[in-house]
C-alpha cells in the first residue's frame, strides 16, 4: 500500500511532501484507528467483517478472529481524498463494502488506482458531492474533512448506524456547535483518544467520534 501511494504521490499529490515518509504512521495507521474503535465498541461486527488475520497491519490484533459469511456493511467514506480512511479500512475489512467519495476528480483516480493495486473487491470509487448520493449506508467514516456541524448536515439521512470521524484539536468545541447548531442529542455521541492504542506522540489530540442514529450504548469489551 505504501508503495502504491508514493508512486501515485509522484503524479498527483494527495499526501503533502514532507508528510510522505510518514505516510503509514499518519494515514494508514491513523484510518485504522476507526478499525480498533469498533474491535473495542463493536466487537460482533468486527468479527464478522475481518478475516483471520491481516498481515500488512501488525497494529491490527486479529489472532484468532473467525470470520462470518454474508453480506457485510455499506460504508460511505466521503471526502476520501486519495482513499483516507476508506483504503485502509476495506483493506481490514473485506466482507464490508466502501464507497469512497470525494468532489475532486484527480484524487479520486488516485483511490481508484490504489484500490485496484491491492485488488481490493469491495471498493467503489466515486467523484460526486455527498448532496448527489443515494442512500442510506449502514455507516459513514471520514478524516478531518471540516468542522462537524459543517459535515453532519451532508450525511444526515444517509447513515443507519453511526458516523466514524477522524478529528483533531479542540473537538470539545466542535462537538458543542454539532449539538446547538444541529440538534444532535449529546446521548448520541461518544468521542475515543486515539493515543488510548498508538503512544506515539502524533496521536496524543487525535479522535474518533462517534455520531450514532440512536443513542450509544456502553461498550461491550
Amino acid at each position: 500500500m505504501t508503495a502504491l501511494y508514493r508512486e501515485w504521490n509522484e503524479r498527483i499529490n494527495v499526501v503533502s511532501r514532507k508528510d510522505i515518509d510518514a505516510l503509514y504512521e499518519h494515514h494508514i495507521l491513523h484510518s485504522l484507528a476507526i478499525a480498533e474503535y469498533l474491535r473495542r465498541y463493536y466487537p460482533a461486527e468486527y468479527r464478522a467483517w475481518a478475516p483471520v488475520r491481516v498481515s500488512e497491519h501488525p497494529a491490527m490484533p486479529l489472532e484468532g478472529v473467525q470470520g462470518v459469511e454474508g453480506e457485510g456493511p455499506r460504508i460511505l467514506d466521503l471526502g476520501t481524498g486519495g482513499g483516507f480512511p476508506g483504503i485502509p479500512l476495506a483493506d481490514v475489512f473485506p466482507r464490508a463494502h466502501f464507497t469512497l467519495c470525494d468532489s475532486i476528480g484527480k484524487k479520486v483516480r488516485v483511490a481508484q488506482a490504489v484500490a485496484e493495486g491491492l485488488g481490493l473487491q469491495n471498493v467503489t470509487c466515486v467523484n460526486a458531492r455527498a448532496e448527489s448520493l443515494a442512500g442510506p449506508f449502514d455507516w459513514v467514516v471520514s478524516r478531518a474533512v471540516t468542522s462537524l456541524d459543517n459535515f453532519y448536515p451532508w450525511v444526515k439521512g444517509k447513515f443507519r448506524r453511526s458516523i466514524l470521524y477522524l478529528k483533531g484539536g479542540d473537538v470539545n468545541a466542535e462537538i458543542s456547535d454539532l449539538v446547538r447548531k444541529c440538534r444532535v442529542d449529546p446521548g448520541r455521541i461518544r468521542c475515543w483518544r486515539i493515543d488510548e492504542w498508538l503512544k506515539d506522540e502524533y496521536f496524543a489530540e487525535k479522535f474518533v467520534i462517534e455520531i450514532g442514529k440512536d443513542y450509544l450504548c456502553p461498550p461491550k469489551i
